[in-house]
């Protein structure tokens, strides 16, 4: 998809974000129907009514479709919105709250769905534990915004790391419960840590 010049860049990225939106709704649907193994490029393509390779300008890989987190982004902005008074680990937890009130039910039950086929599908879960090592970098990355800290200080690292193996354990545990709210899992697990993680 192409943009002409004079078309502002703002609105060349939300252009962007609406296809790369409408791709991954559509191999999600087809992944559900026909199962992840069986669904091709050409059959997401053709869902998406787009050419094959206007899908691997979005994506790179069929894989790609899954992993793709687009909450990631809001997670990051609304903690490092939240008061300076709250550590990390209370700024994290207060943006549940924000998640719900921006994301749509039906958003959210994609997302819920997205996740849960990452971890049933043993090619897209071993492929996940990649992204769950980023996503130490990203956390600490907002850690240090928040405390003034390096993003590669030891003990930086060492709770972003604590932070995302928990939520990993949760989704985990999530993903074997279809009726579970990811969202009440996840800011148990968080505050699980935030307490210490007692037995």
């Amino acid at each position: 998809m192409t943009s002409s010049p004079s078309e502002p860049s703002g609105l060349r990225e939300r252009k962007k974000a609406r296809t790369r939106a409408a791709i991954q709704r559509h191999a999600l649907r087809l992944f559900r129907e026909q199962g992840y193994s069986a669904t091709t490029v050409d059959q997401i393509a053709a869902a998406a009514e787009i050419s094959p390779s206007t899908f691997f300008r979005y994506f790179p890989t069929k894989e790609a479709t899954v992993l793709y987190d687009p909450f990631d982004p809001v997670l990051i902005a609304a903690t490092l919105a939240q008061p300076a008074e709250l550590s990390p680990l209370a700024a994290l937890r207060a943006t549940v709250d924000i998640i719900r009130e921006q994301v749509s039910g039906e958003e959210w039950e994609r997302e819920r769905q997205r996740q849960l086929l990452v971890f049933r599908e043993p090619e897209l879960r071993s492929a996940v534990m990649d992204q769950f090592a980023e996503g130490i970098d990203l956390l600490a990355g907002m850690a240090a915004e928040r405390t003034g800290r390096a993003a590669d200080d030891f003990e930086v690292r060492n709770w972003a790391g604590a932070v995302v193996g928990v939520i990993m354990a949760a989704f985990l545990g999530a993903a074997a419960d279809p009726d579970v709210d990811t969202l009440v899992v996840l800011d148990r697990a968080v505050a699980h840590l935030e307490a210490g993680l007692p037995l």
